[in-house]
């Protein structure tokens, strides 16, 4: 999912903080909180009431006939409830509502709809089930300071999206109560400006946020008040190592001594990040890191006030389900593969618009390589196909259909573009040839299997399930799908995918070059990697000291991403809040190769 994207921030070098005395009454740090209502939540019943079933949360109540697919919608966008029945098996779904952000209902100022498993309890007679949508929540903070030269610098932060005001440090100047924020077009790229004044009994900062079309007061705030600004609480003990709490979610944890592991190398790692000054212009903002070797689970830390049971948003990092939904159906038998040609799976959604032959080409393998040839680049603002173009629309809900009626650019095969709307086809191919709804094909072939925790899987506006990132999911159950594929496609006993697919989805298919792509020089590193890709998993080595070693990940944007180095039986995976910046890849050499690999002893 992108919500308002084109306003990510740009980062450049980083300036240490100023240790001179506070001579400014608008030095110091400043938040406030939005939540925006999200649905209904809390107990949900479900019960027959003659022909129909009923289902209420509180007083609301909405009926159903029954069927064995049931949709129950609440009025004034309260959420919907979804019900299958299979065989004796029923499983239910929550949807928390699109929800935006601004007033003026722009094109991309909101959320997506998101779907949840609920469990089910029987009662006797229905059952009965705790609703927890997804929470939408806006946190801004500023935090003004004067800077190593003595200048006045502020620092906007917002976990959540990142939204910074466009650029990760102002210069602050003060004019009696009034502030004014400025980046100029050398540091930013563009001229940036915001506007604010101080405001008395209680100390607030009103700052004019444009990105939400509306006013903000920011209420001066000690550091203990503002947990999600730092890292860890300032003035924290330093970190020792511990091992990770043990629950019923299916890992085994162990001392990380116990695998190898020097521990006190890898409290260094934790403490490194808890040391990051998320005030500077280079703040690396990690929310959590989870360290796996040899099966057992040996840390999971977190940060920013992020913890074990909060899901994450995943963004493009999600796209790597795809291909272990379809090594899942694979090896149930469903006659869908790589070599499966996409118009001919969804000729239903047809007939299509820009006819081209070399449409009847086009794989699954395709799409999963990003190799499809159709009109889509998600890092050419002007492709018709690009991710934000594609969600701001509203002439074509239906994003497979405005997809498949794309032109043709290139032969397929041939040319290499990073396009979320080619994976989100992969979806679509799973759906109609399952006649399964998205997110419940994906609970039952990766979530049940893999004993996941709360999720969220975010939704095209047609309801059906979206593949190009996005969903949101804890962290713990995030290392497991690379656990799961370094040992060959099993989870605890289970197998999810056939050792044989395990090997081929993360194989090179396709290679990313400045030939491939059409790019060279600065215009192609800005945005790849000379490298080899996998069905929607990449390859790129780690970089370790003088070493290199093959390693397998999935990346999304911010720093979501997932490691596998088979050479040391090893599994690494972050979330983080570097949203719309060019730092997040950092993690990869940085911390993995710079400190985690190292710390292995034997």
């Amino acid at each position: 999912m992108r919500v308002l994207s084109a306003f990510a921030a740009i980062f450049i070098a980083a300036a240490p903080a100023f240790a001179g005395a506070v001579d400014d009454p608008s030095i110091g740090l400043w938040s406030t909180q939005l939540d925006f209502p999200s649905g209904l939540h809390g107990e949900l019943t479900i019960a027959k009431a003659g022909d129909n079933w009923r289902a209420s949360i509180g007083r609301i109540e909405v009926m159903s006939p029954a069927a064995a697919r049931m949709k129950f919608t609440f009025p004034n966008n309260g959420g919907e409830l979804r019900l299958s029945q299979d065989g004796g098996n029923m499983r239910a779904f929550w949807i928390t509502p699109s929800i935006f952000l601004t007033a003026t209902h722009e094109p991309g100022s909101a959320t997506q709809p998101y779907a949840s498993p609920l469990r089910l309890m029987p009662t006797g007679a229905g059952w009965r089930a705790i609703v927890e949508p997804l929470p939408v929540r806006f946190t801004l903070y500023l935090k003004i300071y004067r800077d190593a030269e003595g200048k006045l610098v502020g620092a906007f932060r917002n976990p959540e999206y990142n939204f910074n005001g466009g650029f990760p440090l102002f210069a602050v100047a003060r004019n009696g109560d009034n502030l004014h924020f400025t980046a100029d077009r050398e540091d930013a790229g563009r001229d940036i400006a915001i506007d604010a004044r101080l405001l008395r009994a209680p100390d607030r900062v009103e700052v004019n946020w444009p990105i939400l079309g509306r006013s903000l007061e920011l209420l001066r705030r000690s550091p203990a008040e503002a947990k999600g600004f730092f890292p860890r609480p300032p003035g924290s003990a330093p970190y020792t190592y511990r091992e990770p709490e043990r629950t019923n979610d299916g890992w085994t944890v162990a001392r990380a001594a116990s695998v190898g592991f020097d521990e006190a190398a890898l409290a260094a790692t934790v403490q490194r990040i808890i040391d990051i000054d998320p005030a500077t212009r280079r703040a690396w903002l990690i929310h959590s890191l989870a360290v796996v070797r040899h099966g057992r689970l040996v840390l999971d830390e977190y940060f920013y006030g992020f913890d074990r049971d909060r899901p994450h948003d995943l963004r493009s990092a999600g796209k790597t389900y795809s291909a272990v939904m379809l090594g899942a159906m694979m090896l149930q038998g469903v006659k869908l593969s790589p070599q499966s040609k996409i118009y001919d799976v969804l000729t239903p959604l047809g007939p299509f618009a820009h006819p081209d032959p070399r449409k009847a080409k086009i794989t699954l393998a395709h799409l999963l390589t990003h190799t499809a040839g159709l009109a889509c680049d998600d890092n050419d603002e002007n492709s018709p196909g690009g991710e934000d173009k594609m969600q701001s629309q509203s002439a074509q809900p239906n994003w497979w259909k405005y997809t498949l009626d794309l032109p043709v650019a290139y032969e397929p095969g041939a040319h290499y573009a990073y396009c979320s709307a080619n994976i989100n086809l992969v979806g679509a191919a799973l759906t109609t040839v399952t006649h399964t709804w998205l997110p419940e094909l994906f609970d039952r072939t990766v979530a049940e299997p893999l004993q996941f925790g709360t999720y969220y899987w975010n939704l095209m506006p047609t309801g059906e399930g979206y593949l190009g990132g996005g969903a949101h999911v804890r962290t713990r159950d995030f290392a497991k799908i690379g656990q799961a594929y370094l040992a060959g496609g099993v989870w605890n006993g289970r197998r999810i995918a056939s050792e044989a697919w395990a090997r081929e989805a993360v194989a090179p298919h396709a290679r990313i070059s400045p030939a491939t792509t059409g790019r060279s020089g600065e215009d192609f590193t800005n945005v790849y990697w000379e490298t080899d890709e996998g069905y929607a998993w990449h390859r790129l080595d780690v970089k370790s000291g003088d070493k290199r070693y093959q390693a397998i990940f999935a990346n999304g944007n911010g720093g979501q991403l997932l490691v596998i180095v088979p050479q040391f039986d090893l599994v690494v995976a972050f979330t983080a809040g570097n949203y719309g910046q060019g730092v997040w890849n950092r993690e990869r050499d940085d911390i993995v190769g710079g400190m985690i690999i190292p710390a292995i002893r034997h």
